[in-house]
């Protein structure tokens, strides 16, 4: 009888789980959700490669200046480059521009030229600009260089 009791026990169950499967439908797939990333400084992201890194582009149009950070593919942590200048070229109002930033050294980080995650440069046309197309002419990244990356201020390039 010992013997009948498992037996019996593994039917039901199997049979439980074989009517379950059958009555049950699929569950719904989920919804696709967009992926979002949120610059730290409330800047434009411009995606660089297949999201491997991003630059935050942060425009103060008083000054005419504007700072590019170097940050991972989630935009979460700086990313320190060797780069000796990221090079914009811009259209604004129909006219050619360009905005060479320079590496920006910080002492209380540690950054140095040459091993920094910001950079910074001024132009007279950045002046009052609030929108602008723009296209990273080479930057290169932990060896990685990318080259004519499109852009538009305010918009960013993530079209996901």
């Amino acid at each position: 009888m010992s013997l009948r009791l498992p037996r019996v026990a593994a039917l039901i169950l199997a049979a439980a789980a074989a009517a379950g499967g059958c009555s049950k439908s699929p569950p719904p797939s989920a919804p696709a959700r967009h992926h979002e990333h949120h610059p730290p400084h409330g800047g434009t992201p411009v995606v660089l490669g297949d999201e491997i890194y991003h630059l935050e582009l942060v425009l103060d149009a008083q000054a005419g200046a504007l700072q590019a950070y170097v940050l991972d593919g989630e935009m979460e942590n700086f990313v320190r480059c060797a780069a000796p200048s990221i090079v914009i070229d811009a259209t604004v109002g129909g006219r050619p521009e360009l905005v060479e930033l320079e590496p920006v050294a910080n002492p209380a980080t540690g950054e140095t030229v040459g091993d920094t995650a910001l950079f910074e440069g001024h132009a007279g046309w950045l002046r009052g600009a609030t929108d602008f197309d723009g296209a990273v002419r080479s930057v290169t990244v932990r060896g990685t260089t990318f080259a004519g990356v499109r852009f538009n201020f305010p918009k960013g390039n993530d079209t996901d």
